[in-house]
């Protein structure tokens, strides 16, 4: 297959050579930083558009956000910008939501989330007055895990075992080793704020009664800056700075599959395309999801028995995502809405250990349209209807499976907070776990790569930097720090810190 190529190449012929293999937004953002530092970058991907998972569909006038929809800590991206002098807000507008999401209760109880904390305070009095006491104080602890797990910790790396001995006092002393549930469970008591405030893990692929409580820190982060919308959508973000990519002069070749990783020794080389392509590389940065990293693209002979038992690291759950578009608008409905189902921890044990597809289910439900009319033609709303599912470990027939579970969803929203939709809806399909494998070479269809437990975290993850190896380094969803923008986004800021700066590369 020809690749298709975006920008020049590169310029700076003597400069060391970085080799970037997947355009998700953890290698978007190494390219960019690399580039910064000196490096000659070129890009590969295997779509023909960039984003990885941030692709987007366009189907009958109405525009689909395939993947992440939720921005926070928007500071990260524009560091890219002002990595080259530039501001981000020339090139993508981020609009503040409010709430920043609704959750709709089965009994038709809505919770609306965001705003300032007066607001938030003042939801929660409806449910429950003494828990408005336990939100501040949830809040707070949220703080002490955010100082600890995000300044501190999620742009450094664990390759080095002695920066996770180091920590681990502070994060006994912050009950890092319990789990969100058991978080949210000693500040909040009425049921349905428990479930609104504990959600967050499934945004990075955990339940929230395995995921360890560090992850409670997104309460501060989503408090101290807010949560943002990329007018045009995520994939409006990705044409920015795609766009930026190439006035850098980072060389872009989509529509190229890279097979291996080319080893000389303990060293990585270069890469080798499907195509027999080689191209020789001075640092080779996978996007990849790394159990498809080691298992397809690095040869097991060079691998040490530490990355061999990462190789078998437990995975996050599996998606189901329904795309449909309207003939009419709901004006009512939020731009991000959590759609509870009549079970909570039951589903989710379903979902994550018997690996089974209950009759029931929670949904999250993205209409783009509340915020950015562009996504559909006037009068006619978007629609994005994603339902966890386990991942592809749990044997499930999705050819026959996933028309049941969208008939079953319609119904289901038709009942509730859309009615009518079988009447108006029109240009629907949906995605499986199937096809998560298929498209992004998601092992297992896992949606958000390694399950965020404790003992998959921080040194348990996979290393940003190759173990046992040279010239390799990883971002993504499955290193550290782990899934979420924020968090692909600090990967590649960890392996920034450990790739030196290419004039110290420069062979005289």
């Amino acid at each position: 297959m020809v690749g298709e190529r975006a920008g020049p190449d590169s310029g700076d012929q003597g400069a060391p050579h970085a080799v970037i293999v997947g355009a998700g937004f953890g290698g978007i953002a190494a390219a960019l930083r690399l580039r910064a530092k000196g490096y000659r970058v070129t890009l590969f991907d295997r779509a023909r558009r960039l984003g990885g998972r941030a692709q987007v569909f366009e189907r009958n006038g109405y525009r689909h956000d395939a993947g992440p929809t939720v921005i926070t800590a928007p500071f990260l991206f524009d560091e890219l910008f002002e990595l080259f002098g530039k501001r981000r807000e020339d090139y993508v507008e981020f609009r503040k939501l409010s709430p920043w999401y609704r959750f709709y209760f089965p009994d038709g109880d809505t919770f609306d989330y965001g705003g300032t904390v007066e607001d938030t305070l003042a939801e929660i009095r409806r449910f429950e007055p003494a828990d408005a006491d336990g939100y501040l104080r949830l809040l707070e602890h949220s703080r002490k895990l955010f100082d600890a797990g995000f300044t501190e910790l999620a742009d450094q790396s664990f390759h080095q075992p002695l920066v996770m001995i180091k920590q681990i006092p502070t994060l006994v002393k912050l009950g890092a080793y319990r789990t969100v549930w058991q978080l949210i469970a000693k500040h909040l008591k009425h049921p349905k704020l428990r479930q609104a405030f504990s959600i967050q893990p499934l945004l990075v692929g955990g339940s929230p009664f395995d995921t360890t409580s560090i992850y409670g820190l997104i309460h501060y982060l989503e408090r101290k800056w807010g949560v943002f919308f990329a007018m045009g959508g995520t994939g409006g973000l990705v044409d920015a700075l795609g766009k930026l990519m190439s006035e850098e002069g980072i060389a872009v070749r989509l529509g190229e599959t890279v097979a291996t990783i080319e080893m000389t020794g303990r060293r990585a080389t270069g890469i080798r395309l499907e195509s027999g392509e080689r191209i020789a590389a001075d640092i080779v940065v996978s996007n990849a999801d790394p159990k498809h990293l080691y298992g397809e693209m690095v040869p097991a002979s060079v691998q040490p028995l530490s990355t061999r038992i990462k190789r078998k690291s437990r995975l996050s759950m599996g998606l189901y995502v329904l795309y449909f578009g309207t003939r009419r608008t709901y004006p009512d409905v939020a731009h991000h809405t959590i759609w509870m189902g009549q079970r909570y921890r039951e589903l989710l044990n379903e979902i994550f250990k018997k690996k089974i597809l209950a009759d029931d289910f929670s949904l999250y439900v993205h209409r783009p349209t509340a915020t950015d009319q562009s996504f559909a033609p006037p009068g006619h709303d978007s629609f994005y209807v994603l339902c966890p599912v386990p991942n592809l470990d749990g044997n499930i027939d999705w050819k026959s499976e996933g028309p049941r579970l969208r008939d079953r969803i319609v119904a289901a929203l038709d009942r509730t907070m859309l009615p009518g939709l079988p009447d108006c809806m029109e240009a629907d399909f949906f995605m499986t776990p199937e096809d998560f494998k298929h498209d992004y070479l998601s092992v297992a269809g896992a949606g958000f790569s390694i399950s965020p437990h404790f003992t998959q975290s921080a040194w348990f993850r996979f290393h940003n930097k190759a173990e046992g190896l040279d010239g390799l380094y990883l971002t993504g969803a499955g290193t550290h720090p782990g899934a979420g923008m924020p968090g692909v986004l600090c990967s590649a800021k960890v392996i920034d810190r450990l790739i030196p700066h290419a004039q110290a590369l420069v062979r005289v």
